[in-house]
């Protein structure tokens, strides 16, 4: 039940059930609170105007951190938190997260000293319960140019590690998404929230209209849960007329360049000319780097970086690795996300708390914004106990508590990260039976998890050439995701369920047409989809490179 092929089914599945829970939004939030509810015995829907993942959770920096610098705020229970948390998504997920180890150099006039920089990573290790191997270890200027040859060497006073764990945002949304899916809940994509039905004053369904066909539909529900991310004032200003704003949008930019422009040995968290931290994470053969943080106030569904954030970026590598010299034609793709805090008057964008707020408004609407990545599980625990308690009050109906901190994600049920090498091994080796040679079988398991044996079989049954005149390997992957993932798009397909169009560009261009037809084919697009689908990508790739054009902000 989590297949583009089955849109209708689902739709019908939406207007003849009554759910105990709506969450509107698929991002990283609003999939967490679907998976813990469902979890709990909940009737669970979700419904997501875009693609998933489309909005903020695929324009992350892609790290699931403990927040390191927001110990300069004093968010110490933030930092204690979320760092805990770090460790509980990565066992859920091994196949989606991986640890990183970053460099943190430190300068002369720098906004870290040496005796901050030691007592601020090892609060840290306190605060997230850091495990023994991956705590933080100080540095002297040489060994942090041995580590790291680029790093500026003028004013070095020395350096410290720690261990971050770098994710794919999409494909972790994804993977709760899916687990959600198997145990119960209804989960659709394309589908717009477009007002609020009331019983007795209180919210009672929602009418929605299924973007690709027109189609409208009402979902009656208990409990709705607004959990839409930069559009969370939009829904509750549709349940109470003129609804006060309290969000503010922040334009985060990343990014990629070629490892041959950006040599990186390891990922390094360095100051900005400006004092803004920023990281530059290798990642295979490419590198990234970001973060920009500006106040955002045109379309959410369209940020993008312009030709001032990347200068500005640029700028910032120019500054901490003085050999490197990236010009805007090095810069092979951006991405800008957007994130929602909460508003608080007279602080700079870097300023204002990353913490998650809560809003239940008269009639029953429940929206949460705010937040962290990484804290995604916490939230939706704490907004699940909410509704159980709601439920209960409205129909006496009992749930128990969660138990999504031991729960795998779907592709990560080989026993956590101490299984994960055996599993990946054996895999690899397993994929010979199905044609596939066992470095492809091992690429797989490392991207799919256990998942990756559904792709082995897509890959078995096609044949040896594909009349696309694209991979084998390539269609197998493309079938997998538009059946057990919804990509009902090519755009979803290489920008949310691969992450190619930030990080292999090149291949997005060679094989778009390829893989649009292939797609066309298995889902049996009109002719106005297709039009409309080839142009959705090409503004993709478009918007990636827009600031070549010379946009300003």
């Amino acid at each position: 039940m989590f297949s583009a092929k089955q849109r209708s089914m689902q739709m019908n599945l939406l207007s003849l059930r009554e759910f105990d829970l709506l969450v509107i939004g698929g991002g990283i939030t609003g999939a967490g609170i679907a998976l813990d509810a469902v979890s709990r015995g909940m009737k669970v829907a979700l419904v997501e105007m875009q693609d998933f993942a489309a909005g903020t959770s695929s324009r992350s920096t892609k790290l699931v951190h403990g927040g390191l610098r927001y110990l300069k705020q004093y968010e110490v229970k933030m930092v204690a938190e979320v760092g805990k948390e770090r460790e509980i998504v990565y066992e859920n997920a091994v196949h989606v997260t991986e640890p990183q180890q970053m460099l943190l150099p430190f300068h002369k006039g720098g906004t870290f000293g040496p005796l901050m920089t030691s007592f601020g990573l090892r609060f840290y290790d306190f605060l997230a319960g850091v495990k023994k191997g991956e705590r933080r270890v100080m540095l002297s200027p040489d060994e942090v140019l041995k580590r790291e040859p680029l790093v500026k060497s003028e004013g070095l006073l020395g350096g410290g590690t720690y261990v971050e764990y770098r994710t794919d945002d999409a494909r972790l949304t994804l993977e709760v998404l899916k687990k959600a899916a198997e145990l119960g809940a209804v989960c659709i994509n394309y589908m717009k929230a477009d007002g609020f039905l009331y019983k007795d004053g209180k919210v009672s369904g929602v009418q929605a209209t299924d973007t690709v066909t027109g189609k409208t539909l009402a979902i009656n529900v208990q409990k709705v849960v607004n959990a839409t991310g930069p559009w969370v004032d939009g829904v509750r200003e549709l349940d109470s007329a003129g609804g006060n704003k309290q969000l503010r949008l922040t334009k985060g930019v990343h990014i990629v360049v070629d490892r041959s422009k950006l040599p990186l040995r390891q990922a390094v968290y360095f100051d900005a000319p400006d004092k803004r931290m920023i990281f530059a994470i290798p990642r295979d053969n490419k590198a990234y780097i970001g973060t920009t943080d500006t106040f955002y106030e045109e379309d959410p569904a369209e940020p993008a970086a312009t030709q001032k954030d990347v200068e500005y970026l640029i700028g910032a590598v120019a500054s901490m690795f003085p050999s490197v010299h990236l010009g805007p034609d090095d810069i092979e793709s951006t991405w800008a996300g957007l994130r929602p805090l909460i508003y608080e008057e007279g602080k700079d964008p870097s300023e204002i708390s990353r913490k998650d707020e809560i809003w239940e408004s008269d009639r029953g609407l429940i929206s949460i914004a705010g937040g962290k990545l990484t804290g995604y599980r916490k939230m939706a625990e704490t907004i699940t106990d909410l509704v159980a308690k709601r439920l209960k009050q409205q129909n006496g109906k009992k749930y128990g508590k969660s138990s999504t901190k031991n729960l795998p994600l779907s592709g990560g049920d080989f026993g956590g990260a101490k299984e994960y090498p055996r599993f990946v091994h054996q895999t690899a080796l397993e994929a010979e039976e199905f044609g596939l040679s066992p470095e492809e079988g091992q690429m797989f398991a490392q991207f799919f998890g256990t998942n990756a044996k559904k792709v082995f079989k897509h890959y078995s049954k096609l044949p040896d050439a594909i009349s696309e005149n694209i991979p084998k390997t390539l269609a197998a992957v493309v079938e997998y995701a538009v059946e057990e993932e919804m990509a009902l798009t090519p755009a979803d397909f290489f920008v949310r369920r691969t992450g190619d169009l930030y990080f292999h560009m090149e291949d997005v261009l060679k094989y778009k047409e390829g893989v649009h037809h292939y797609m066309s084919r298995i889902l049996g697009y009109t002719p106005q989809q297709q039009q409309v689908y080839r142009d959705e990508l090409q503004r993709e790739i478009d918007t990636a490179i827009r600031f070549r054009e010379g946009v300003q902000s």
